[in-house]
């Protein structure tokens, strides 16, 4: 049964923040200006807010205005509620942004090809209304290009020398020699790095040198080099025909073997993967991309 003595107060929380800042600001004519209602308009509304409390909340007077004892009782928990309020606010707005948002990925081809896809499916299960635009880059450096310039937000790539993002390490990618099927190996289960320097090295289109580089510097080897700008299945056919031997990654040679040898460089080597995006805070969903890829790479 409804009871007659009780009822409910639906304050508009717009009347409570002018409320604040005609107090703050001791003047119906000063918080008039600032919020951008006429002074009658003003304190109309407070009037109405008076009513809608059942008592009186501000005391006027020719000096300007304060809160009555009951209104000073009150302020701390209308300052609560309008927090509350602005927090409530920002949280829909931010779900609305993300319910609508759109991640746009930049990521170099044999990333995009072997791990992309199923990332992509785990993570259009759990973020349905986020879209992904993803873009396949074969230079080494242009996802930080990218990224740098805002026009992407997500890379996927080998680490280089930028600092300026949130760099997360994914996976250790091991480095092969890639070989003519008749080159004498002599039961060799890996090939020994010193021995690039006596052949002519095809080397992989796209900057793939700066990975290169990294690991023939310490060690003082120069190469007899040859730059091909073909793709990897091309520059693998053309070591298949004995025009060269080169050195790729795991990522770049994977289904694409069978008309060469592949096996690891010794010393091991290894480049780093990872995931970049900007400095700062990200956006829910990136996280949630972040931890779809770590998910799908725990299992492999």
């Amino acid at each position: 049964m409804y009871d007659k003595m009780s009822y409910t107060i639906n304050m508009d929380s717009k009347k409570l923040e002018i409320l604040m800042t005609a107090v703050d600001l001791g003047s119906f004519i000063k918080a008039a200006e600032v919020v951008g209602y006429t002074q009658s308009g003003l304190t109309h509304m407070m009037d109405s807010l008076e009513k809608e409390v059942g008592f009186a909340l501000l005391k006027r007077s020719h000096s300007g205005i304060e809160l009555t004892k009951e209104g000073k009782i009150l302020e701390p928990l209308i300052k609560d509620c309008l927090k509350a309020n602005a927090l409530l606010e920002s949280s829909i707005n931010e779900l609305k942004s993300s319910a609508k948002s759109t991640i746009k990925v930049a990521a170099y081809a044999s990333i995009a090809m072997h791990w992309m896809p199923e990332i992509l499916y785990r993570f259009k299960r759990i973020c349905p209304d986020v879209s992904v635009e993803l873009q396949m880059v074969d230079h080494a450096l242009e996802p930080f290009e990218l990224l740098e310039k805002g026009l992407c937000d997500v890379i996927f790539a080998s680490k280089q020398d930028y600092d300026k993002l949130n760099w997360i390490p994914l996976y250790e990618e091991k480095m092969y020699a890639i070989l003519p099927k008749d080159y004498p190996l002599e039961n060799k289960k890996s090939f020994p790095i010193k021995n690039f320097k006596n052949s002519v090295f095809l080397m992989p289109y796209g900057k793939f040198d700066i990975d290169v580089e990294k690991i023939m510097k310490p060690l003082n080897i120069e190469m007899n080099t040859e730059v091909s700008k073909v793709d990897d299945e091309t520059l693998i056919r053309m070591v298949s025909r004995g025009l060269g031997i080169s050195m790729m990654s795991e990522l770049m040679i994977r289904g694409r073997t069978d008309d060469v040898l592949c096996i690891p460089v010794s010393p091991v080597t290894k480049r780093q993967l990872g995931m970049g995006y900007s400095l700062g805070k990200p956006k829910d969903s990136i996280l949630k991309l972040q931890n779809c890829v770590i998910d799908y790479l725990k299992e492999k």
